[in-house]
């Protein structure tokens, strides 16, 4: 096996059927932007009452029917905010708390400490966030995984990674394995992907690849390193 094999983002998720929600950050085959997405999957009703919506820059969960909701707690969020040159997304609440931690001199995995993998046993639904720093000179990228550190949610275990941006590469961490019961939690280093440098190749790829009876939603944004401009795609199965 080659460990520096990039696979299309396609050949990452086909044929599993669960992998829950997932982020990819990376740098395009042109070095030209900055790369992030974010999808959510859903099993529950509750689950799949979602939609991402964007308002004034930064993405948010809302429900699709609000009179259907069940639990709020875990799936109404802010994905992805921006604070200075750091654009930051995760699965959870904790992007409000990597932001409010950068705003205090902060750095990522220190904002991130006071977190924990989400209360959901037997799954403990792993916390994922990524930030890219959009340097056109240095751009990269970290990305985190606070999980349980065995089946019972005795403690958090925490691994956070860092990347320098190289063009055509991304990485992708998602919460799960595969479909299970309980779900198995998501093991190992970010997978390596390979990025072109289009924007609505990249997100048909990743959203036509997504189970079709489990993927909810779907945000892409390319951002352009030198000017600080971007690109935005959102795709809602609800709407």
């Amino acid at each position: 096996m080659d460990i520096y094999e990039s696979l299309p983002i396609a050949d990452r998720i086909r044929g599993n059927a669960y992998p829950g929600r997932g982020i990819v950050l990376g740098l395009t085959e042109d070095g030209t932007h900055a790369v992030a997405a974010y999808f959510i999957m859903g099993r529950s009703a509750n689950s799949r009452n979602r939609i991402f919506a964007v308002r004034n820059g930064e993405v948010f969960t809302e429900p699709f029917d609000a009179s259907k909701v069940e639990d709020p707690s875990l799936i109404i969020y802010a994905a992805l905010r921006q604070y200075e040159n750091r654009l930051i997304v995760t699965n959870g609440n904790q992007t409000d708390t990597v932001f409010e931690g950068l705003k205090a001199g902060k750095s990522f995995s220190e904002s991130l400490e006071s977190r924990c993998f989400e209360p959901d046993a037997p799954n403990f639904t792993p916390r994922i966030s990524g930030m890219f720093t959009l340097d056109p000179t240095a751009p990269r990228y970290e990305m985190s995984i606070l999980k349980s550190i065995d089946a019972m949610g005795t403690a958090c275990a925490r691994h956070t990674f860092s990347y320098p941006a190289v063009p055509g590469l991304g990485h992708f961490i998602h919460t799960y394995i595969r479909d299970g019961k309980p779900l198995p939690t998501f093991s190992g280093e970010p997978e390596r992907v390979r990025l072109g440098s289009d924007i609505d190749a990249f997100t048909a790829s990743l959203w036509d690849n997504l189970d079709p009876d489990n993927r909810i939603s779907l945000y892409v944004r390319f951002v352009e390193l030198q000017s600080g401009t971007y690109k935005e795609r959102i795709i809602n199965r609800n709407r």
